[in-house]
């Protein structure tokens, strides 16, 4: 058992905290919004995560998870200190350290005893030493500061950081290596690798395992664009090569780009790394482009489809960034809700858990339902922008009757072909041949 802080309540910051509080260690959560922290206090998960809530409750409940606004007193027992804080991009691209090196400063002016203190936020290379110097400018007292990049993904991140592929430590003090691989043995007893390397390496792995999936899923964005330009078959050609152990199944899915709080920031903070090192990573920057034309395909094929899409009304099944979480960062949806209303069209949307958090940042751009169905009255066609399970089965015959013409843009190819064929609908997807009503 540890005493652990952890700083910050976003996503990384929640899920670490009630984690490591689940196997037994105290953890105190320490976060500047008063409101949050009291909501927290009183047993309100504020992110939506599956699984989280049930350990969360559970750990409040039985005093292992604390919550504060006061960094002093959540340090003073504290033994390791994560740093779970929000790095956003600036305007180019690169990662904004403030938030990091803020609460360094302050932990170097509040540290009494050794810590070991560790950066759990996406952090680029090189971001260790400046939290050590910063630190050290403060104080005299020993101290450690390691990088320990999370790799959880938003809908799964309990299971991701329960039962991880591997857990990445950064660190040259040794009291640190013993204190962190004690503290991750129960995450690794089924055999999953703890992997201990510099500083820098632990920085630059996370940076660099977002890049690769990013430049996966651009790619196959690239080979469905081409799809359809050829009369190709995305499924099938994803099939052929996933089927290769050397490329693997996952992450091969056409759609409209990824978005989120980290493929996107990861990428362009990559990109900008390498400019600062005079080096220019060309794929990257391909990727990016490639990326931000993918997240307006739909809004493509709609105009191509309508041609004038003033005074359209058009249904949207999706908010969030991808499905299980209401992460709305980077959401294509987003940018194609821009476009559509730019274009004089009118939307009605609904996501099961993202209408919220879309509410406090457009308003009322778009309309919001309660349920897919309402989403659809009177719409002239429906899009598909979250693949969230509820939307991967409806009832065909009630969406056919709420359209005002049977017409389908899914951008994450939800449907089957023939089955669309069958019904009566255009359907139009990513890669794929397009269905014409007969």
């Amino acid at each position: 058992m540890k005493n652990i802080t952890v700083v910050g309540t976003g996503y990384v910051g929640l899920v670490t905290g009630t984690c490591f509080a689940e196997t037994g260690n105290n953890v105190t959560c320490v976060d500047i919004d008063k409101a949050k922290v009291d909501r927290m206090r009183n047993g309100e998960v504020p992110i939506y995560e599956p699984h989280l809530d049930a350990i969360f409750d559970r750990n409040v409940r039985q005093g292992r998870l604390q919550f504060t606004t006061e960094l002093a007193g959540a340090i003073e027992e504290a033994e390791i200190i994560f740093l779970a804080l929000p790095t956003p991009p600036g305007e180019d691209g690169s990662a904004d350290l403030s938030y990091v090196l803020q609460v360094a400063g302050e932990l170097g002016e509040m540290i009494t005893s050794y810590k070991v203190i560790v950066d759990k936020s996406t952090v680029p290379v090189g971001t260790a030493e400046k939290v050590t110097s910063t630190i050290a400018s403060k104080t005299t007292v020993p101290f450690a500061v390691v990088s320990n990049p999370e790799f959880l993904r938003e809908g799964f991140a309990v299971d991701d950081f329960l039962y991880p592929d591997r857990v990445v430590i950064g660190t040259s003090d040794e009291k640190a290596k013993e204190m962190l691989s004690d503290l991750y043995q129960p995450f690794i007893r089924d055999g999953h690798p703890l992997i201990i390397m510099d500083e820098k390496s632990a920085e630059l792995t996370k940076y660099a395992a977002n890049s690769f999936l990013a430049t996966k899923i651009t790619f196959m964005n690239e080979i469905a664009n081409f799809c359809e330009r050829v009369g190709a078959d995305v499924d099938k050609v994803r099939e052929g090569i996933g089927s290769d152990t050397r490329i693997g199944h996952r992450f091969l899915y056409p759609g409209i780009g990824f978005g989120g709080s980290c493929f996107p920031k990861d990428v362009s903070a990559l990109l900008k790394s390498g400019a600062e090192y005079n080096y220019n990573f060309s794929i990257i920057d391909a990727v990016l482009e490639v990326n931000d034309a993918q997240k307006l395909k739909l809004f493509d094929k709609v105009q191509d489809y309508f041609g004038d899409l003033k005074g359209k009304h058009l249904s949207l099944w999706g908010l969030a960034f991808k499905p299980d979480t209401d992460d709305i960062r980077e959401a294509p949806a987003l940018y194609l809700i821009d476009k559509l209303v730019a274009a004089g069209a009118t939307v009605t949307a609904f996501d099961p858990e993202a209408m919220d958090n879309v509410k406090s940042v457009i308003g009322n751009k778009i309309n919001y339902a309660a349920n897919q169905y309402d989403a659809l009255k009177n719409a002239d066609a429906l899009l598909i922008a979250t693949e969230w399970a509820v939307f991967s089965n409806p009832d065909f015959s009630k969406v056919s009757k709420a359209l005002r013409q049977p017409a389908i843009f899914d951008g994450r190819n939800l449907f089957d072909l023939e089955e669309m064929r069958k019904k009566g609908f255009y359907y139009n997807s990513i890669g794929r041949e397009t269905v014409l009503p007969k």
